[in-house]
């Protein structure tokens, strides 16, 4: 039971810190838990992808750098990153309750702790208190970082109808590029400099977070005050 705990925690702790983030219009608590039973729900896909793909590409490629990078990027990220997002785009994206900004942040995370909290139970479960101790501090925080960059998006694509397209598309690609990047340095190698790496990544990907979350705090405050200049508003995060 307490290892139960351990792994459930952290996602729960970060769903609340970002909900009580929404400062301006808070959402309904069922759609909420709807979002994260659809985050817990999304790692199926992702699951049956990365067992079709992982061994044909592996015979195909070999080990090596390369193949890290494949297996990282593509078929962990992408596949987990692509999950989660069609499960945010396609269940509160079309609610009417997705109404402010700050909606996409929102719902993102909880769908991407909905799919870490699972996750995080089976490593738990299976690798002991030393696991669930270093997930608690670093993978499942990276999760939500993911989920921050991709609701980001999709709270501009929202609210801007004529640029929809182009932050659909960086709202894959942003978490894909920092999710792989976190899995590439862990895959490569078990010794420090690897572990260093995907730590720094963690770092800028919570930093760049932290600066969204403030950046969307704004935009929904104005958003709710009635100002229409959103678009016009500088939406590039790097």
């Amino acid at each position: 039971m307490g290892l139960l705990a351990l792994a459930i925690a952290p996602g729960l702790a970060i769903c609340i810190f970002v909900y009580l983030k929404d400062k301006y219009n808070k959402e309904p608590l069922g759609l909420l838990l709807l979002s994260f039973f659809m985050g817990v729900l999304s790692i199926i896909p992702a699951i049956i992808i990365q067992i079709s793909l992982t061994k044909p590409i592996e015979r195909l490629m070999g080990e090596g750098v390369w193949y890290t990078a494949v297996y990282s990027f593509l078929i962990i990220a992408l596949s987990e990153e692509g999950s989660k997002f069609l499960a945010l785009r396609f269940v509160p994206y079309r609610r009417r309750a997705f109404d402010d900004p700050f909606d996409g942040i929102v719902y993102a995370v909880m769908v991407g702790m909905g799919f870490a909290t699972l996750e995080n139970i089976g490593y738990v479960l299976q690798n002991g208190l030393g696991t669930g101790i270093l997930r608690m501090f670093l993978s499942v925080p990276a999760h939500a970082t993911f989920a921050v960059l991709m609701g980001y998006h999709v709270g501009l694509a929202k609210f801007d109808p004529a640029n929809r397209r182009k932050y659909m598309v960086l709202a894959i690609f942003w978490p894909v590029l920092f999710h792989g990047t976190f899995d590439f340095f862990l895959f490569l190698g078990n010794t420090w400099l690897h572990f260093g790496g995907a730590v720094v990544s963690f770092i800028v990907a919570v930093k760049l977070s932290l600066k969204l979350i403030r950046k969307k705090q704004k935009i929904s405050r104005d958003h709710l005050e009635g100002i229409d200049s959103i678009i016009g508003y500088n939406h590039d995060i790097i």
